[in-house]
């Protein structure tokens, strides 16, 4: 796990903006989340700043400065020379006084370390020991070439950073003292970790965060006269070029900075083209006052340039020793992934449909520039087969094509103008068409009366499985129709129930027909029974009558 950086799982949604936006492609992704490889990361911080869900947590390190000040030990804070873009500050004095509020017993400028670093850069220069000098202040750059650049290790300079030199010098002055450096680099707290310098790391971000916790509002400007210092220029691109003594050395300096650039230039050391040259490399584009935890999002890079441009100067250097030891050591770390060979990358672009060159497309939506970096990510375990956003695509589009096509009910997608946009082959068939082409582009009118499409589209209301007789194909269809506002289409799926309407029409004739002959053999019985009911009337009022004679005859 990664102490620095890490991430709020619950946040990431599948997009892969990181892995695209990471130089070195050390973010593994797996069940659905990107994680960071630690042994691989350089901290370049471009996985925050990309991170559109807000995923990626930068550890915080206020609680462990607010122990240090409890301790009983002045804490002095390093301030980086960028601090003057990001905050509303016209000088340091009013930042020291607002770090003095917040329990620091004192602040310095960064700028004293940069010193240092800039005059030893100088002085290897002057010994004519050195071809090629790459600057050491970025600790991004230097683990990039610590990790993948083993062969331009030895053109590193193996000079402390700024924020160590400065911390050092603090402890030896005051050995009570506890040193916190304040900066917009997330890659520093790796740093202070690995040497013994620096006690703790705050972020621009985390410092903002704590004076508004204690109501500090940083405005202000001092009536102390700080002079111009040139190491001041550190934090921009070329700055610390800028603020060296170049003039008739007979070396070349080139400021390199974006860790794509910087790699692009490592090779070209690497293959031994460059002689007499000093690099300035800085991970972040624009250098310090574009780093990770700078407020860019909000803030002008340009006007945060002119800023420590109006700070800076060529007047003078801070006062700091000639003979201060600031040697670093910064081995070869390496990073070991096993690289598969030909046949095995073949065979896993064959399963995401790369079965020739011309179908690597290397669009890049799975965030490996190409395909075969994809295929090489995935049997490193980095990857896996579903971040390729085409094969996905084309697999859906398969899936669906192949259900829509099978099934036996009509589907027609229609526009707003319901013109017909797409068809499926059962549609056709109930319409006699012989292929999608016929009607696609066309009025849905050619083929149906539109008053129902029109209905939906207007009310917004579905229609859902009303039955319809269509007199020009002889076809009884069962039909739903659904309008999708979002996507201004109109959905149509029709069931052809012509022949169970056609034996439903044979079941009513049929019982039809036996009512009628059932109605006309009880006519006729009641017919029957009516004649006998009637005879047996006559027979019985006969009887009657002649037994009434009968009693009368026999009464007299």
């Amino acid at each position: 796990m990664n102490k620095v950086l890490q991430l709020k799982k619950s946040n990431c949604k599948n997009c892969y903006k990181c892995i695209r936006n990471c130089p070195v492609k050390s973010i593994k992704f797996s069940d659905g989340q990107a994680n960071i490889i630690a042994d691989e990361c350089i901290l370049c911080g471009r996985c925050f700043v990309n991170c559109p869900q807000d995923a990626k947590q930068i550890r915080n390190d206020v609680p462990r400065v607010q122990e240090l000040i409890a301790s009983g030990h002045p804490v002095i804070a390093s301030v980086a020379p960028s601090f003057i873009a990001e905050f509303p500050l016209l000088d340091f004095e009013s930042m020291r006084g607002m770090l003095r509020q917040l329990g620091f017993a004192d602040a310095e400028e960064t700028a004293i370390g940069a010193t240092i670093v800039k005059q030893e850069y100088e002085r290897m220069i002057a010994s004519g020991e050195h071809d090629v000098i790459i600057s050491s202040c970025c600790h991004s750059i230097n683990s990039l070439i610590q990790k993948y650049h083993p062969a331009a290790l030895p053109y590193l300079a193996p000079v402390l950073s700024p924020m160590l030199a400065h911390c050092k010098l603090i402890k030896e002055q005051k050995p009570e003292a506890k040193t916190v450096f304040i900066g917009p680099c997330i890659s520093k707290k790796e740093e202070a970790e690995l040497y013994d310098y620096c006690d703790a790391v705050l972020t621009f971000e985390e410092l903002e965060a704590w004076m508004d916790e204690k109501d500090i509002t940083p405005a202000g400007e001092s009536t102390v006269d700080a002079g111009h210092k040139r190491a001041r220029f550190f934090p921009i691109k070329g700055g610390v070029i800028e603020s060296m003594y170049t003039e008739n050395t007979g070396f070349t300096y080139i400021a390199v900075d974006g860790v794509e650039n910087c790699i692009e230039a490592l090779k070209e050391i690497e293959a031994g083209n460059l002689k007499k040259c000093f690099i300035e490399m800085n991970a972040c584009e624009g250098a310090c006052i574009n780093g990770p935890v700078i407020s860019h999002h909000h803030k002008s890079l340009l006007n945060g340039e002119i800023k420590v441009r109006r700070f800076a100067g060529r007047d003078q250097d801070f006062d700091v020793p000639q003979d201060m030891d600031v040697f670093k050591n910064m081995p070869y770390i390496g990073v070991h992934d096993q690289i598969p060979g030909e046949a095995t990358i073949r065979e896993i672009l064959a399963k995401i449909g790369k079965t020739s060159k011309e179908m690597e497309l290397n669009c890049g939506s799975c965030g490996y520039p190409t395909c075969r970096e994809k295929a090489i990510a995935v049997y490193q375990g980095k990857a896996d087969l579903t971040m390729c956003l085409p094969y996905l695509k084309e697999r859906a589009e398969t899936f669906s094509g192949f259900v829509i096509n099978n099934t036996p009910n009509g589907i027609f997608v229609l526009d707003e103008s319901l013109c017909v946009q797409q068809i499926n082959r059962a549609a056709c068939e109930l319409f006699n068409l012989k292929t999608p082409s016929d009607i696609v582009g066309s009025p849905i009118v050619r083929l149906i009366n539109p008053a129902d499409y029109l209905t939906v589209m207007t009310t917004g209301i579905p229609v859902r499985d009303k039955k319809k007789y269509i007199a020009e194909y002889q076809k009884y269809v069962e039909e739903t129709i659904v309008y999708d506002r979002e996507y201004h289409i109109i959905f149509s799926i029709m069931r052809d129930i012509t022949a169970q309407e056609t034996q439903a029409a044979e079941r009513n004739e049929l019982c039809t027909k036996t009512v009628e002959i059932t109605n006309a053999v009880i006519e006729k019985q009641m017919r029957v029974v009516q004649e006998i009911a009637s005879l047996l009337g006559e027979t019985t009022a006969e009887t009657k009558i002649a037994l009434t004679q009968l009693k009368d005859t026999l009464s007299q």
